[in-house]
């Protein structure tokens, strides 16, 4: 019976060149030294894709990309169907997991120099997985077709219809229409489901293959240059010197990893279960505080603190710039160290990108950016507030209340946070620099001026000016000098002259 099967295989191996196959793919020898932990990135994002194909593939069975029906379904995912929310929760982590393990890997190879030459096609097919990633985390947060999703869509639609005289084109290619509709979520489903898959599987196969036919990086030692005339010869050298085929020498840390990954993502599923959408799109709905997925956060902040003359130029360059710098790394850095130790530029370059999208992250995640839109009709002003005003004062008030101005400002922290608390502003602001900021706007706050009238103005200018802590003056302008107290006179500073007289 066991050679019967021994010659199966063999007649099969003859047909198939399964071995060879196997010699030149996993069986590939790589230096001993790859074989860390630090190289289990890359074997963890594809098992995240992996589990999102599969996850992807059950939820689409169910799942109906229709905007009157894919809520629905998410719903009767969520609470009727056996298990479905476990299946949504497998592939919302599975999702989250897959963006975070693919910035370490990039980063990983950032540090340890492995984009430099001979690997350039390496990290420019790396850099173009990474995009497509973010693409179908992107389009997987429209599929929820919730509020959040809705709101999305309107912001990628603003930034695409600023692009100069094609903006408009982009933007009916973007909705399938000019507006968002049921043609945007087919359009979206088609990309998550069919195109983008699709073009990470041709992408992930030319970046393996570049692997295989390139070699994987050894780890880097100091002191231990990339030179084009020798640096070929010198990887033959240390592979005939202390290869190991990837299986089963190497892969055993990637093996490890994978298991802790799968273990991670299904607790986290079970746990934490899915994201529910946050509410039925509805365009009508402005009571909502609509926030992307966690690795949009930062964007999302972005364009919130980004001042408007700004906005438009730095949407539209910043990304074209970023990508120009990443796909030209290593032709302008092809060369010379690649330990981390040594190359203190590329480690703060890395800790400024995390801290600042850590904290811009936050930011998205806790910043109030849209307004408290119930507090004109139910946040109470307190006493303290009202008492001992002038008629003027106490009308100001009411149009405060009235305008729906609490809605993004506070008094005494009770109110909308979008905009500064007015506790204090009659002590920061003078009455000059109330009305310009009423009619001007500024920052955050949008221009007034044609929305009251002047009598309206100078009501809630008189009110602010009178919101300052006691004992306090209010605020005056730098250009009129403050009036000195009268003293009295003192023959004790007079003049020794005068003394006596």
């Amino acid at each position: 019976m066991t050679e019967i099967f021994r010659n199966i295989c063999l007649w099969v191996d003859d047909r198939l060149h399964v071995s060879k196959l196997f010699a030149a793919t996993a069986g590939h020898h790589v230096p001993k030294s790859s074989g860390s932990w630090f190289y289990v990135f890359g074997s963890m994002t594809l098992l995240c894709f992996m589990i999102q194909v599969v996850t992807g593939t059950l939820l689409a069975f169910v799942y109906v990309p229709s905007g009157s029906q894919a809520y629905e379904t998410l719903m009767y995912l969520s609470f009727q169907q056996p298990l479905g929310w476990y299946l949504r929760g497998l592939h919302f982590w599975g999702s989250n997991f897959m963006v975070g393990i693919m910035c370490l890997h990039m980063t990983q190879v950032f540090l340890f120099g492995a984009y430099k030459y001979p690997r350039e096609v390496t990290w420019i097919s790396g850099c173009i997985l990474m995009i497509i990633t973010l693409g179908l985390a992107f389009t997987g947060q429209v599929m929820r077709f919730d509020e959040d999703a809705y709101w999305g869509l309107g912001i990628g639609a603003a930034i695409m219809g600023r692009v100069p005289f094609i903006g408009e084109q982009l933007v009916h290619l973007m909705l399938g229409g000019p507006i968002i509709s049921s043609d945007t979520l087919s359009r979206f489903f088609s990309l998550h489901v069919f195109i983008l898959p699709g073009s990470l599987i041709a992408l992930v196969s030319l970046h393996l293959r570049m692997v295989l036919t390139k070699g994987i990086n050894e780890y880097p030692k100091p002191g231990q240059l990339v030179r084009k005339e020798t640096y070929e010869k010198e990887y033959a050298a240390i592979i005939k010197k202390e290869g190991v085929p990837f299986f089963p020498k190497a892969i055993s840390k990637d093996l490890v990893a994978s298991a802790v990954l799968i273990f991670v993502v299904m607790f986290c599923a079970a746990y934490f279960g899915p994201k529910m959408p946050n509410g039925l799109a509805d365009p009508t709905q402005i009571d909502t505080l609509p926030r992307p997925d966690f690795y949009f956060l930062w964007i999302f902040a972005v364009a919130a603190l980004l001042p408007d003359y700004t906005e438009t130029f730095i949407l539209l360059v910043s990304g074209p710039v970023i990508l120009t710098i990443l796909f030209a790394l290593p032709f302008i850095n092809a060369t010379g160290e690649k330990s981390w130790r040594r190359r203190p530029v590329a480690v703060m370059t890395v800790i400024v990108i995390y801290v600042v999208l850590g904290i811009l992250t936050y930011l998205g995640h806790t910043s109030p950016w849209s307004p408290h839109m119930d507090a004109w009709s139910s946040v109470p002003t307190e006493r303290s507030r009202v008492v001992n005003r002038t008629p003027l004062e106490l009308q100001g008030l009411v149009l405060l209340q009235n305008k729906q101005c609490r809605n993004c400002h506070a008094i005494d922290g009770i109110g909308g946070h979008r905009g500064p608390d007015l506790m204090d502003v009659g002590a920061r602001l003078n009455a000059p620099q109330l009305t310009r900021q009423i009619v001007q706007g500024g920052g955050n706050m949008p221009a007034y001026g044609n929305k009251l009238v002047p009598y309206e103005i100078d009501a809630l200018v008189a009110y602010m000016v009178s919101l300052r802590p006691p004992g306090v003056p209010a605020a005056r302008m730098s250009t009129v000098p403050g009036v000195p107290p009268k003293q009295t006179i003192d023959s004790a500073v007079l003049p020794e002259a005068h003394k006596g007289r």
